[in-house]
């Protein structure tokens, strides 16, 4: 049963599923940190410019803990259909109350049968993206990644976190231009030492 153990985190990943350009630049800072391939800055250019992301943006409103929203009615979805169970531990009315959120067999196969169908599918692959930016990392870590953007920090308490798209686009043209000279002087170094 695949879960994830923390609200926290699951509030940080739902945020990146839902703003493609603040994932876009996660992915931007992985090839620029040379934690990941620059490969993923195609990936990144398509979550700026391909319509879909568009179409799928959904913003969050930042509260005292970053983006948040209540997951109670998406979440009672799941569980009613048996896609998704919730568990919380801890005793009610103390601070190490947690939530659990868990995948059912039932809720897996539904992924697997979304992963083919030519709509719903682009969730599949956003998802993966998002694992990939969010790696083992916990809620508070993924939460201080996202309180370094300055326009997310900066949001009033209630208001919708707004979208960053023109400033990521800049450093992706940038990183690019940097990278694609790298390969150009790579190559004309081995062309000369031929």
């Amino acid at each position: 049963m695949k879960s994830v153990r923390s609200e926290l985190r699951l509030q940080a990943m739902d945020f990146w599923l839902r703003n493609p350009d603040y994932l876009a630049d996660e992915l931007v800072s992985m090839v620029e940190a040379g934690t990941a391939d620059s490969g993923l800055l195609i990936t990144a250019r398509s979550l700026l410019d391909d319509p879909e992301p568009d179409l799928r943006w959904y913003p969050m409103p930042r509260w005292f803990f970053g983006a948040y929203e209540q997951l109670d009615d998406a979440f009672s979805l799941l569980e009613t259909y048996g896609l998704a169970t919730l568990r919380r531990t801890g005793q009610p009315g103390k601070k190490s109350k947690r939530n659990q959120f868990f995948l059912t067999q039932a809720g897996a196969t539904a992924v697997a049968e979304l992963t083919t169908d030519p709509t719903l599918g682009w969730y599949t692959e956003q998802v993966k993206l998002v694992a990939l930016v969010a790696g083992e990392d916990g809620g508070q870590a993924l939460k201080d990644r996202q309180y370094r953007q300055t326009t997310y920090a900066g949001t009033e308490l209630g208001v919708d976190i707004a979208p960053i798209a023109p400033r990521v686009r800049e450093r992706l043209d940038g990183l690019s231009t940097a990278v694609t000279g790298s390969a150009a002087e790579v190559g004309g170094q081995e062309g000369i030492q031929a």
